[in-house]
């Protein structure tokens, strides 16, 4: 196992970098009995994870990143809610923290529907941006695939009084001109449901993407990351959560919005590097889905559908 790890730490080490590298080589030429926890520690502040291969692996398909699950990644699972026992708490005390756990511990399923906005036209200012013919021919035939895709949580209910409880389906939109005009359009096909808007889901450069964008191809500073990305971000911790306690049946929201904020909420949502968001395509008036469920486990259902489109409807912009 030893000689294994450090044939495994030598080839590593020499495609690191060219000086770094060649150091811990020839630190192991001068002591092949190093361990493998002494070899991941030089290599972890550094950027790189080292992880021993077994001989039977062919392909490496966890990428040497060794990340975890994170099962409280919104800080709302039930211990995150409810103040710790004391080392020395009673019986009584226990009983009582016991409660509290099975109390704020989630019940429902959220579901969110990410739609991108329709073709809109490329003017200067957001004004002028606002949807072609075609984007929003887009938006009626996305608006039409949420009802059918929807009719159950539609459908009239009543409690045990009588009384007509309403969907616990919302509709949200950007406020920039081109999703506000899609979510319009789309609430006219939903008309029970409430609309609002919020800001933190505008159009912006939520992080540097990996690999990066060729040089004068998108006119963004680290300023626009800054300043932008702590929107989005702020919209992902506003959204992404598994369902409070006290809610009982499953629930939807519809969040009109952008290409960039859609496919940064997928990469925090699969808890995959964020950096990745440019490396996936959403069309106009594409559906994503996402599923929370109250362990706050995910499932991403669907990324940029667009099925409910002929061909001359699928356009990026």
């Amino acid at each position: 196992m030893k000689n294994k790890l450090y044939s495994f730490a030598r080839i590593s080490a020499l495609g690191a970098s060219a000086s770094c590298g060649l150091t811990l080589f020839n630190n192991l030429e001068r002591d092949r009995n190093i361990s493998y926890s002494s070899i991941n520690s030089w290599f972890k502040p550094r950027g790189f994870c080292l992880q021993a291969k077994e001989s039977g692996i062919i392909n490496d398909l966890n990428m040497g990143h060794g990340t975890k699950w994170n099962s409280n990644w919104d800080f709302r699972s039930a211990e995150s809610l409810v103040k710790p026992l004391k080392k020395e708490a009673s019986d009584e005390e226990k009983a009582e923290y016991n409660k509290k756990i099975e109390e704020s511990k989630p019940k429902a399923t959220r579901v969110l529907i990410l739609v991108r906005h329709g073709q809109y036209e490329n003017g200067k200012s957001d004004s002028e941006r606002f949807l072609t013919a075609i984007g929003r021919e887009q938006a009626n035939l996305t608006g039409q695939r949420l009802r059918a895709i929807l009719h159950k949580h539609l459908e009239e209910t009543k409690d045990e009084n009588g009384n007509i409880v309403k969907p616990k389906v919302k509709i949200t939109k950007s406020t920039m001109t081109r999703a506000t005009e899609t979510g319009d359009i789309i609430h006219s096909h939903l008309p029970e449901l409430e609309i609002e808007s919020c800001d933190l889901l505008r159009e912006g450069a939520p992080c540097p993407p990996e690999p990066p964008t060729k040089k004068g191809d998108w006119d963004v500073g680290p300023e626009d990351f800054f300043v932008e990305g702590a929107r989005i971000e702020a919209a992902f911790r506003k959204y992404f959560h598994r369902a409070d306690p006290s809610q009982k049946d499953e629930s939807v929201d519809i969040l009109v919005c952008h290409g960039n904020v859609i496919r940064y909420f997928i990469c925090r949502a699969l808890q995959v590097d964020p950096s990745a968001w440019l490396r996936m395509s959403v069309l106009n008036g594409s559906i994503s889905m996402v599923t929370i469920r109250p362990s706050g486990g995910i499932s991403i259902r669907q990324v940029g559908e667009a099925g409910h489109f002929p061909p001359h409807l699928l356009t990026f912009n």
